[in-house]
Parts: structure tokens; C-alpha cells; sequence
């Protein structure tokens, strides 16, 4: 077939990301090096099944504790024996040991107990994605907070004096997620809010505020707070405005005055805005040229931490709340840091860091000394991570001139004299963002000799919300279009 010479293109369309338009992940990257001059070089092939058996870490999410009480180990969680476990991760690093033992359902950990060595973990029928929550004692034996058969569980954080803690439950109507208080000896509960149809997304840790959610298109949503201690238990509105404009709950601080949300309000990009929930007054709290992702801080509010969506790559920052004054972290291996967490002492850090030639590693930070630890090692150790390659940012032009931002990956060995064929790779939608990052698939692709453009079609998140616009209402059109000229994008590459 004509199809088989050297000058084909393939078009490869692969959805990469659910159904929505949901926002690149929350948390992500630093700074990707350009792909290397790579004409002579010869490398290995190596199977897809190598490159699939990596294996996967995950923390704890933000506002559960990560560290231990004492500050020994971090929970985490890990498949490194095929199946998602809860584990105990030492810092020092030992070895990891397993608290929870499952064969053939994912488990995944929550928190730890600020106080003692019990956990929080969470686990749906596989798959259902009808999450319970479930403490595992000390002495290994657990307990179901949330039984029953068709109700969906979310933890959302623990109270200041870490007597309790707060899940969400659909157990009332299988629809609407109500607020519980758990008592952290016994586990009796209260409920706090019988919820009407919001999106309940914090809770100051004196129980006291509410915050709450409520899109009304892709393009449009709006925050309430609730004040818990008053007698008027009303939502107020805490961004009233006109037009189209997209609102969100970032957190509420360790003040427990201070709701920082994001807003598209005052341009393309997402702000980190600060409202305090006392006098309704608001600032700027984090401002950028791009998407401001996320926002947290540390168990006593002294520290924040940040990262800023820039061109698919997730830029962290750390700073001291009251001076705005940098925190410099050490020197880390090049890739993309996810997951920042505390520990209580705020003496050590531990992150994610991920690279398009290295899957997810844990890394640990003591804030006193500077020095780092590697914890895990992700990658099948059958393979070198030197025979992998980097990616490189790049914009070509659609049919219109729309400068369209993807993700480009050169095979070691390609040149004009030996060119290869390439593949543009779509992500899912509405909206998604190709981003730069191991994937196992897409090396092994390029490892085997095949050009890989991860294209971000107008439509996708993370260059402003004109772009991210552009084909509602005429998917298939213009966007599709788009993929097409990535394809006389490779083709007018000499190699």
C-alpha cells in the first residue's frame, strides 16, 4: 500500500480524558527541557508491556494529613502489586508497608489520624465509583463509616482541634451530597448541612464556614458561604456579577476568614482571589498570565503554595502568607511537582514529581537542612529512563492562523536523512489539555520511531477562556480542523 511509504502520515485519535469540560488536573509541572538533537542516536526497543508495568504513587489529597503523627512516613498509595493499597511510606528510605491487603479492588488512602496511627481509606464496588470511607484501626481491623449499597462517600477535611472530621454523603436521596461530622474516637456523627443542590467544596477548620459551588454552564458559576454558627442558615452570594463568568473554591485558609477562590472575571485567565468572610471585602491574591490552578496553604496558614497552569506545564510556587516572601526550594530532578504536602511541624515537605521520561516519584524535602529524598522509583527498571525522550512546546497554525499549542515528541535517530512517521494525538473533551508528562503509551509509540503531536485544539483548557470557547456549540468543526492541520504541521517537518 501507497499508505506504507515513508512520507505517511497517521492520524491517531485517541480520547485521553473523560467526558465534561473538566480543568487539566488540579495540581502539576515545572520547567520541560526542548527535545535534544537526536540524529545519531541509537536506542533499544522496548515492548509495550514494559512500559505499561510501571509502577504508580499517589498522596494524599490536600486536606488530609499526609505525614504521620510523629513525622516519620507519609500514606500513600501504590499498585505496585497490581492493585491499588493503602502503604506506609517512610521517609528515611525504607521500605513501604502495606496497611491494607486487597487483591481485586482499588484502595485508596485518605488520611491519616492527626493523633495516632489509624487511617482513613476509601474504595468503591469495583469501579461503580460509589466510594465508601473506611477506618482501619491500629490493629488492622476496619470500620465502614458509610455502609450501604447505592450511596457515594468523599472525605473533605479534619477540624482544627482534630476531634473530627468531615465527610459528604449521598446516602439521603443518591443525589445530593450532604455534610457530616464525625467524632474521631467514637465515629458518631451529626449531620452539619442537608444539602439543596450545591457543590459543597470547604469548610473552615472551626466549623463555622461554608463554602458551596453552584455552575450554571461551563462558562458560568457562582459561590456561596454559609455562616454554621449563625441562626440564618441562608447561602449568601459572594459573586454577584453579569455576563459570563467562571467562579470556584480554591480553599478556605488557616485563618479561617479567608476564602480564596478562582475567577476569570478580570480577563483570560483564572485569578486567586481572597474574601474575607467576615466584612465581605476582597483582593488579589495570586495573578498571573495564565491559569492559576490551585491554591493551599500549611497546617498553620504561615505558608502557601500554588501552581499556575503555564503552557500545559503546572509552575509551582511557595510563599511565607504575610511578607509574600519566596520560598526557594532545592534543587529537584527536571519535571513537574505535584501534590505539595505539609507536614504538621512544617518541617518537611513531600511531592510528586513526574517528567515526560519519568512516571511519578515521591520526593521529601527537609525545610531546615535542604536536603531531598528520593523515596520511590517508578519506572520498569528494565528500561533507561537516557532512552526516553523529552518533549518540546510548540504552536503551529490552523486553517484560520490560530496559533494552535501541542505537545511535540521526537524520536531519538530521526532526522531529514532518516524520517519518520508521525501520529497527532487528540485528548478528550469538551475542553482537556494535552500536558506535558510520562505516558507510557505515547513512549512507547515514540521509542518504536513515531513522531507523537499531543494537539490542544481551540476548545481545550489552559489558554484563556476566549480559546477555550471557540467551538462551543460546533464540535467537529473547527476543532476538528485544527487536528487536520496538525497533521500538515508534522508533514512540513523535514524529518
Amino acid at each position: 500500500m501507497q499508505s506504507m511509504n515513508k512520507y505517511f502520515l497517521l492520524i491517531l485519535a485517541i480520547a485521553l480524558a473523560g467526558c465534561g469540560r473538566s480543568e487539566p488536573p488540579a495540581e502539576s509541572p515545572m520547567a520541560s527541557e526542548p527535545a535534544p538533537d537526536t540524529a545519531e542516536v541509537t536506542v533499544p526497543t522496548y515492548s509495550a508491556e514494559a512500559f505499561f508495568q510501571t509502577t504508580s504513587y499517589r498522596m494524599v489529597g490536600g486536606t488530609g494529613h499526609s505525614f504521620s503523627p510523629d513525622g516519620s512516613a507519609l500514606l500513600i498509595s501504590s499498585d505496585e502489586t497490581g492493585v491499588f493499597n493503602a502503604y506506609r511510606l517512610p521517609i528515611d528510605g525504607s521500605g513501604a508497608a502495606a496497611l491494607t491487603d486487597s487483591d481485586d479492588n482499588a484502595v485508596f488512602a485518605v488520611s491519616w489520624f492527626p493523633n495516632d496511627e489509624r487511617i482513613l481509606y476509601t474504595y468503591d464496588g469495583g469501579g461503580n465509583e460509589l466510594n465508601h470511607i473506611v477506618v482501619r484501626e491500629e490493629d488492622g481491623t476496619n470500620t465502614d463509616l458509610t455502609p450501604g449499597d447505592s450511596l457515594k462517600a468523599q472525605f473533605v477535611r479534619w477540624s482544627d482541634d482534630n476531634e473530627s472530621f468531615y465527610l459528604t454523603t449521598t446516602e439521603r436521596n443518591e443525589t445530593s451530597f450532604d455534610l457530616y461530622r464525625y467524632s474521631a474516637t467514637d465515629y458518631s456523627r451529626e449531620m452539619v448541612y442537608e444539602n439543596p443542590g450545591f457543590q459543597i467544596s470547604a469548610i473552615s477548620g472551626d466549623g463555622r464556614w461554608l463554602a458551596l459551588d453552584k455552575p450554571r454552564t461551563s462558562a458560568d458559576a457562582d459561590i456561596y458561604v454559609i455562616d454554621l454558627h449563625s441562626d440564618d442558615l441562608e447561602p449568601r452570594l459572594v459573586t454577584p456579577h453579569d455576563g459570563n463568568i467562571n467562579h470556584g473554591t480554591f480553599t478556605i485558609l488557616a485563618d479561617n476568614n479567608s476564602l480564596i477562590y478562582g475567577t476569570d472575571e478580570h480577563g483570560e485567565w483564572r485569578q486567586a482571589w481572597r474574601y474575607d468572610l467576615e466584612s465581605g471585602e476582597r483582593a488579589p491574591f495570586v495573578v498571573s498570565d495564565w491559569d492559576v490552578s490551585y491554591v493551599g496553604d500549611s497546617h498553620s496558614g504561615e505558608l502557601i503554595v500554588y501552581g499556575v497552569n503555564v503552557d500545559a506545564r503546572t509552575e509551582v510556587s511557595l510563599r511565607e502568607l504575610e511578607t509574600e516572601a519566596s520560598v526557594e526550594l532545592p534543587a529537584l530532578p527536571t519535571g513537574e511537582l505535584r501534590n505539595v504536602r505539609f507536614s504538621s511541624d512544617e518541617s518537611h515537605i513531600a511531592l510528586i514529581v513526574n517528567a515526560d521520561n519519568s512516571p511519578s516519584n515521591i520526593h521529601v524535602i527537609d525545610l531546615e537542612d535542604g536536603n531531598t529524598r528520593q523515596l520511590t522509583d517508578a519506572l520498569n527498571p528494565e528500561i533507561d529512563s537516557a532512552h526516553l525522550v523529552m518533549s518540546e512546546v510548540i504552536r503551529y497554525e490552523s486553517f484560520d492562523g490560530l496559533k494552535i499549542p501541542s505537545i511535540l515528541y521526537k524520536p531519538h535517530g530521526a532526522s531529514a536523512e532518516n524520517p519518520v512517521p508521525g501520529l497527532v494525538l487528540v485528548h478528550g473533551g469538551p475542553g482537556g489539555q494535552t500536558r506535558t508528562g510520562y505516558r507510557a503509551m505515547v513512549q512507547h509509540l515514540v521509542n518504536h520511531g513515531y513522531a507523537v503531536l499531543g494537539a490542544n485544539n481551540r476548545g481545550s483548557s489552559g489558554y484563556g477562556k476566549t480559546f477555550f470557547h471557540m467551538d462551543d456549540k460546533r464540535h467537529g468543526e473547527e476543532d476538528l480542523q485544527d487536528i487536520v492541520y496538525g497533521r500538515k504541521y508534522l508533514e512540513s517537518l523535514d524529518w
